[in-house]
């Protein structure tokens, strides 16, 4: 074996960003982490082996220098398609040019810690080219490569990591990367298969690109055969099944927001953050769209990862979690990655994680009593738990928090932080009664009825005929959509119509909702941002539960027209540029899209399932 070359430097971020928009791109995945490849068929973000590892390639944050994997057309093809084969997680690019077409083929060997990727001719010739360029420790270190297979394959190792490349066509070494060129012709398989391990145990046999094909279509399709949704939008439900799936951690059923970090809120802007991580604020949401949707274990799987990562003193409770339950998600920011698209910092870990955000509390406390409610556990699987929780709730309801927006602008007495301090109290109330559990009722009772009137007398603006973001405030907040869904109040109550009302008129551009005005709210960040997704959703269940149905089958039409190509959503829209923001794929919005779907199908869907009785 020879060594072609390697050295271990940081390099400094390069002028030339090649990063494409970002529903540009695609993911694949195999419940242990993900990639993302762009149209122009360039693997430009991957962590491994775990969705929070260090990435091994980093140029969607950087240039091609901190690492991708791009195989594509000599040239500028003349069309490029792109589909996901049907109810899988793989990938086909369809570059067309002027002398023929070629698919690529992408995908995730299944528990191989491999991925595969199959250049397929499909008409006439198409001239490729293959560049490698490998860098781990999120874009800074250069692998010592060595040559195998007489040419054929490398051997690529960096501190703990080694990956092997396995190819069909001869490999080159060409400053610092490793390339190749060759011809796809029709009917002809050219394979390569990238396979990751750690560095001390014995170098890795990727797995046979053509076997590990016919495997991932056959675990993928069978997995989406169990789902049990046929409501009218069933395409665009599946699909963002599948992302929930490609987002999960096999393991520890854990999972996470999205599979990258630092794509921003707004173009160029300083709003970027760590999405690689699971938040408690998805509990519920997650647990009610994979049960009607008729994935139970994976909604079991999800409790029993709730219930172990909230283990410990109800005071130590935090917003968000590692993939396997793990507390310290430290944030520090990568100095030597440019940004997506010069959007910097680029922020590794979450601080949000150590913010006190009343929320979670009923988030944590409704999750747990809908898992006993939906038969997953047994009944009172979790309630010394709960009973601590609510004790701890009891003495800090009243301070000032963070929010479920996590802003950085110092705690404030946000309305929808009380709202789920009383629907931690309904639940663990509703949890006692139901099924016969030991709990002070009497006293729990008092203080839900408490908190309630205390919402409804200080976040509730009698001048604007609606809830606002914070007590004795004017500021709208688009969490407040949640309220009629949580079963705080009926939809019907004037409180919640003018709600939406004034949400409709303040926070709506161009027919989508914006969390809140960032020039109203003292958020402690600069800039701007696009509108939340998930939060137009929210809306829409709201147009529902009013029964202005049209109206709410119009709006989420629209929103399924914001989804890209292959059917996946950012966090984030920007309207007047119209292309998505922020971290990608994103499990909320694509949870908020399943369970809209759900509930235009029925007219209530699990939004009834997470009400209780308004007091």
């Amino acid at each position: 074996m020879t060594a072609v070359r390697g050295r271990h430097t940081k390099p400094a971020p390069a002028p030339r960003q090649t990063a494409g928009a970002i529903e540009d791109y695609a993911i694949i995945g195999d419940c242990y982490t993900a990639a993302l490849i762009g149209r122009d068929g360039s693997l430009d973000w991957l962590c491994w082996p775990r969705f929070d590892s260090p990435a091994c390639f980093a140029a969607l944050l950087g240039s091609p220098d901190n690492g991708r994997w791009k195989i594509a057309p000599n040239g500028t093809p003349v069309r490029v398609t792109r589909r996901y084969w049907p109810d899988t997680l793989i990938l086909e690019t369809l570059f067309e040019t002027e002398t023929g077409s070629a698919a690529l083929i992408d995908f995730m060997a299944v528990g191989k810690s491999s991925i595969v990727r199959i250049v397929e001719g499909r008409t006439g010739s198409v001239e490729v080219s293959f560049e490698l360029a490998l860098r781990f420790e999120y874009g800074s270190a250069v692998p010592w490569v060595t040559r195998l297979n007489h040419g054929s394959g490398i051997l690529a190792v960096a501190g703990p990591d080694q990956v092997v490349l396995k190819s069909d066509v001869a490999l080159h070494g060409r400053g610092m990367t490793t390339v190749a060129a060759f011809t796809a012709a029709a009917g002809q398989r050219t394979r390569f298969v990238l396979t990751h391990a750690a560095s001390h145990l014995p170098v890795p046999v990727p797995p046979d690109a053509d076997a590990a094909l016919v495997e991932a279509e056959a675990v993928w399709s069978g997995w989406s055969a169990r789902g049990s949704y046929r409501g009218m939008y069933r395409t665009e439900v599946q699909r963002s099944l599948l992302t929930l799936k490609a987002l999960s951690y096999q393991p520890t059923g854990g999972i996470v927001a999205a599979p990258t970090t630092s794509l921003p809120e707004q173009a160029g802007g300083n709003r970027n953050w760590d999405y690689r991580y699971c938040w408690l604020r998805d509990a519920t949401f997650t647990l009610i769209a994979l049960m009607h949707a008729g994935y139970r274990e994976e909604a079991q799987a999800w409790g029993t990862w709730l219930r172990r990562s909230v283990g410990g003193t109800p005071d130590q409770l935090q917003t968000l979690y590692g993939i396997a339950g793990e507390r310290w998600v430290q944030e520090w920011e990568v100095p030597w990655l440019a940004g997506y698209q010069g959007a910097s910092p680029v922020r590794v870990g979450n601080a949000a994680s150590g913010q006190l955000q009343l929320d979670v509390f009923g988030e944590l406390i409704d999750a747990l009593y809908q898992e006993s409610a939906l038969g997953l556990v047994r009944p009172g699987a979790s309630w010394d738990l709960q009973r601590a929780l609510v004790g701890h709730l009891e003495k800090v309801w009243q301070l000032p928090d963070e929010s479920i927006w996590e802003v950085r602008g110092g705690a404030r007495h946000f309305t929808f932080s009380k709202v789920m301090v009383w629907v931690a109290l309904d639940r663990a109330v509703r949890g006692a009664e139901e099924f016969g559990l030991p709990a002070p009722l009497e006293r729990w009772k008092a203080l839900r009825t408490r908190v309630h009137e205390t919402v409804c007398r200080e976040g509730f603006s009698k001048k604007r005929g609606s809830f606002v973001q914070s007590f004795g405030g004017d500021t709208l907040d688009a969490s407040l959509l949640l309220l009629p869904l949580v079963g705080f109040l009926p939809p019907e109550d004037p409180r919640i119509v003018g709600t939406v009302e004034a949400i409709g008129s303040d926070l709506i551009v161009d027919g989508l909702v914006r969390r809140y005005r960032t020039d109203e709210t003292a958020d402690g960040l600069s800039g701007d941002e696009g509108v939340f997704l998930a939060c137009s959703f929210w809306y829409v269940d709201n147009l529902v539960l009013q029964n202005r149905g049209r109206e709410a089958r119009d709006m989420f039409e629209r929103l399924l027209t914001l989804a890209n190509d292959v059917g996946l959503l950012a966090e984030e829209y920007d309207p007047a540029g119209q292309r998505q923001l922020g971290n990608f794929p994103q499990a909320f919005s694509h949870l908020a899209l399943i369970n809209t779907a759900l509930n235009l199908d029925t007219y209530a869907g699990p939004a009834e399932q997470r009400r209780g009785e308004a007091d």
